[in-house]
């Protein structure tokens, strides 16, 4: 998975299993729950590290719909979903505009929740 992430340039993947969504794994899950538990990553799989609980949005959902999914869930990826097929991932730094960015609205907002574990 990390290598798939550094050739896309990427910082998650979604994880799919049976033919469906099962989660998301990102370079974050990767560094704590997999080298910081000095787990082997040769054996381990991206299923038994990811986040199995996604929360994702449709295509035609609005920003602020993506903002509040991301400050409920206190996460900074959401999968785009259409039906149960994985077209996209937007990320908080999609989503902040520059001058979102220069008062840090959106990210103290998604930054403040609880984390995702």
């Amino acid at each position: 998975a990390a290598r798939r992430m550094r050739d896309d340039d990427v910082g998650a993947i979604i994880v799919m299993k049976d033919g469906g969504i099962f989660g998301i794994i990102t370079d974050r899950d990767i560094a704590i729950r997999g080298v910081a538990e000095h787990r082997d990553l040769a054996t381990t799989t991206v299923g038994e590290i990811c986040s199995p609980h996604l929360v994702g949005l449709e295509p035609s959902a609005g920003v602020a719909d993506a903002v509040q999914l991301m400050r409920d869930n206190a996460v900074r990826r959401l999968p785009v979903v259409a039906g149960d097929r994985p077209i996209g991932i937007v990320s908080l730094g999609d989503l902040v505009t520059e001058k979102e960015r220069d008062g840090g609205k959106v990210l103290a907002g998604v930054s403040s929740a609880p984390p995702n574990r």
